[in-house]
């Protein structure tokens, strides 16, 4: 058994070590190998040299074409029968893919994902996975939270985390590869959607464990996540909600990306959040798919629960602003 371990990486050379040094250091199921493809988006601090060295395979892009595009040629370019997605800002403690391999041998489960803990602080949980709200928003379940009981439950999921998650190859092939139309972020968010009109459910697995540091390669709030998070969010409606839904759940809808907008603008994000509104509004007729129509019932039923497991934790837990507005202007209307 091979497993392809695909890392998309654009300079922050010494993430990409240390993320290496972890692979090094992974316990394998007897017979088993680990194939580390890294592909590089033209990094300018020898990232690829240093890959090479750690004995990864370098797929060399000439210029950043993005997480999405990087994802996909590194899939296409790997050979294992499981392929891990992983982050360059991560590290994965040593029995990380045992637990997740482990949790792939029901054959319904198409793909796992671990706990991810915050770097820096690391008794706070980076994600618990990732849920989408019904107005087009998502989060990573627990982020900032203490860990504890309320995080320790394996769950059928639909949304696997590309920050850290294990697939068996089958899933591509009747998924799709990523959308490269997202250039960074919430690509892995469409992918679930497709998952889920699919019904390729996934497991959270939280015994494995790894730790992120978190917006390591763009920075946290920098223009550019802001004006991607903002198209993003806009794109997945215009994609994957057919016109009934999108009706059915214009509150919603209208609430978290007027809520998503204010906090941008909190931060000093305005024109940064006026350009990804802008690019998604324009981009979002091409992604529009013909014939969607059966498929409002079965996306409703997800994006409502999925929304309830991000209500349900941040009740328990603390709210963030965002996620308080967000409940009691549309939540209660699940």
């Amino acid at each position: 058994m091979t497993v392809s371990c695909v890392i998309p990486h654009w300079n922050q050379r010494e993430l990409l070590e240390s993320l290496l040094d972890s692979l090094l250091r992974l316990r394998l199921p007897a017979g088993w190998t680990l194939e580390a493809v890294v592909v590089d988006n033209a990094s300018e601090d020898g990232s690829p040299e240093a890959a090479e060295a750690h004995g990864a395979k370098v797929l060399r892009l000439d210029r950043n074409y993005g997480v999405s595009h990087a994802l996909n040629r590194g899939i296409e370019a790997s050979s294992g029968q499981l392929v891990a997605l992983l982050n360059n800002d991560v590290e994965l403690a040593p029995d990380w893919l045992e637990k997740l391999a482990a949790a792939l041998e029901a054959p319904e489960v198409w793909f796992a994902a671990g706990k991810t803990m915050s770097w820096s602080e690391r008794e706070r949980i980076d994600g618990a996975g990732d849920a989408l709200c019904r107005g087009g928003a998502a989060w990573r379940l627990g982020n900032g939270r203490l860990d504890g009981p309320l995080f320790a439950q394996p769950r059928r999921t639909y949304f696997p985390s590309a920050t850290a998650a294990l697939f068996k190859r089958e899933f591509f092939s009747r998924v799709g590869l990523f959308e490269e139309s997202f250039f960074a972020y919430l690509e892995d968010v469409d992918l679930g959607l497709r998952a889920a009109v699919a019904d390729l459910p996934g497991v959270y697995a939280p015994e494995a464990v790894a730790w992120h540091h978190g917006s390591g390669t763009t920075g946290a709030w920098s223009g550019a996540m802001v004006r991607w998070i903002t198209s993003h969010q806009l794109l997945l409606l215009a994609k994957h909600y057919p016109l009934g839904l999108l009706l059915r759940f214009a509150w919603p809808i209208a609430t978290a990306q007027l809520l998503w907008a204010a906090l941008a603008i909190s931060r000093g994000r305005a024109l940064d959040w006026a350009a990804g509104a802008w690019d998604g509004v324009r981009r979002g007729g091409a992604l529009r798919t013909g014939g969607a129509a059966g498929r409002s019932a079965r996306l409703a039923a997800v994006l409502t629960e999925t929304e309830r497991e991000i209500l349900t934790i941040q009740r328990a837990t603390g709210w963030d602003a965002y996620w308080r507005w967000y409940d009691r202007l549309a939540g209660g209307r699940a």
